[in-house]
């Protein structure tokens, strides 16, 4: 059993004299009926001016107090008066008595909410732990990469000074996994592909990777949108999720193409759209295990509205697709709006300006006529023209080109990058859009 409180103890929690007043005339056994404590409560039933009494009861080990009646004084007279009658040993509140159900509701309530809150409590506790443990984490993970970013560009500087005649001799998959340990994945595959690049864009390809490596080791300073562009290319991830937590694009996006590739690892499929409203081009990518295809699949050719949220950068592209408003439906008649091929180099050269590493950016040629020519086949409209990639689609799906042009204006989509323009989409003089997939 508790120890019984002290006069003194029960005084000194009164809210206010008038309070204390009203329960020194409740101290006594004539007014209650059905007092007991045990069980680390303590209850009764006061008598009042009405038929119905008051139940007044008190969790001895809070302590906390509840009584029926309407005062918003805590604790009321009834509480007071109840302690002062327990405190002074009466035998009109009967020690060990056994709860009543309602004591006993009341008192599980408090438990199981002070259950509750201990659990919230240690939730916070782990939360922060490992938001702790996350940063510690991150800060590793970025001082590696600072190292091998560091390392990076030594090593690159050493090949300009030895001349890039030794070029193949540089033991690039070397330096490759040296970034893989260094946790920066970005770096590796370009380092990587150093080894397979011609000797007439090393230069470049060593300029890039070397801006790329040195924009990391200041990317603090960097304005967010090109840090968040550095942090990407380097490597780094943001999980769709945590992109659809951010600023949303509502809009009519018009599905201008899709192409999978595989490896022996996974299938990626990359689909393009542009918002009928705002303009903006956007990129979604899907993947799935080899031989299987990725989920999500949008017909080329159709209109789905949707809210989109793009990856953060100088100049977004990749993006998440949110909640849709529908269906894809039926485009419009006729193919998307599209540019002249100056207008898309120019394009490109205005992406590139904010990402320096921008392989390519996503355009629309309008009224262009395929061209096979001595040095591969030109997209022209009679004024400009732009190559095509070499190896951006089979010859085959270019000849299938030719023969829906048939000497005519077409409209094609795809991306136009430094290397020239990767055909992805056609559309016929009948409005029919027409995949042009490796």
């Amino acid at each position: 059993m508790e120890e019984r409180w002290s006069n003194e103890h029960v005084l000194s929690l009164a809210p206010d004299q008038a309070s204390l007043k009203a329960a020194g005339k409740l101290s006594a056994p004539a007014p209650w009926t059905d007092a007991g404590w045990g069980g680390g409560a303590l209850w009764g039933a006061c008598k009042g001016s009405g038929k119905t009494p008051y139940f007044p009861c008190v969790d001895l080990s809070g302590p906390a107090y509840r009584c029926t009646c309407p005062s918003r004084k805590f604790p009321c007279k009834h509480v007071l008066g109840l302690l002062l009658l327990w405190s002074a040993g009466s035998p009109a509140v009967a020690e060990g008595a056994e709860q009543p159900e309602w004591v006993a509701e009341w008192l599980a309530k408090r438990r199981d909410a002070a259950e509750q809150k201990a659990v919230r409590q240690q939730e916070r506790r782990e939360s922060a732990k490992d938001d702790a443990a996350a940063a510690r984490r991150a800060g590793q993970r970025a001082a590696r990469v600072a190292a091998g970013a560091r390392e990076l560009r030594l090593r690159l500087a050493d090949g300009v000074r030895h001349g890039l005649a030794d070029h193949a001799s540089g033991g690039w998959e070397e330096v490759a996994a040296r970034m893989v340990d260094a946790q920066a994945p970005g770096l590796a595959a370009r380092a990587r592909e150093l080894a397979h690049t011609p000797q007439d864009g090393l230069l470049e390809e060593y300029a890039l990777l070397h801006l790329l490596a040195g924009a990391y080791g200041r990317v603090d300073e960097l304005p967010a949108p090109l840090a968040a562009t550095v942090r990407t290319r380097i490597g780094f991830s943001t999980g769709a999720d945590e992109v659809l937590a951010g600023p949303t694009v509502r809009d009519r996006w018009h599905v201008l193409g899709s192409r999978d590739t595989a490896d022996d690892r996974l299938t990626t499929r990359r689909i393009w759209l542009r918002g009928a409203k705002t303009g903006r081009p956007a990129l979604l990518l899907s993947f799935g295990s080899p031989g299987k295809a990725p989920e999500v699949a949008l017909p080329t050719g159709r209109v789905l509205e949707a809210d989109m949220a793009y990856h953060p950068g100088a100049r977004p592209l990749r993006a998440v697709l949110g909640t849709r408003y529908g269906e894809p439906e039926a485009a419009p008649p006729g193919p998307p709006a599209g540019v002249s091929p100056a207008e898309a180099v120019a394009g490109y050269g205005e992406a590139v300006a904010d990402d320096p590493w921008l392989d390519a950016w996503p355009a629309v040629l309008g009224a262009v006529v395929p061209v096979l020519g001595p040095e591969g086949w030109q997209l022209t409209d009679g004024r400009s023209a732009v190559p095509v990639r070499h190896g951006s689609a089979p010859e085959q799906a270019l000849w299938r080109l030719a023969a829906v042009s048939a000497g005519h204006p077409v409209t094609l989509f795809g991306e136009y990058g430094h290397a020239g323009f990767a055909p992805v989409t056609a559309w016929s003089a009948d409005g029919r859009a027409i995949g042009l997939g490796q």
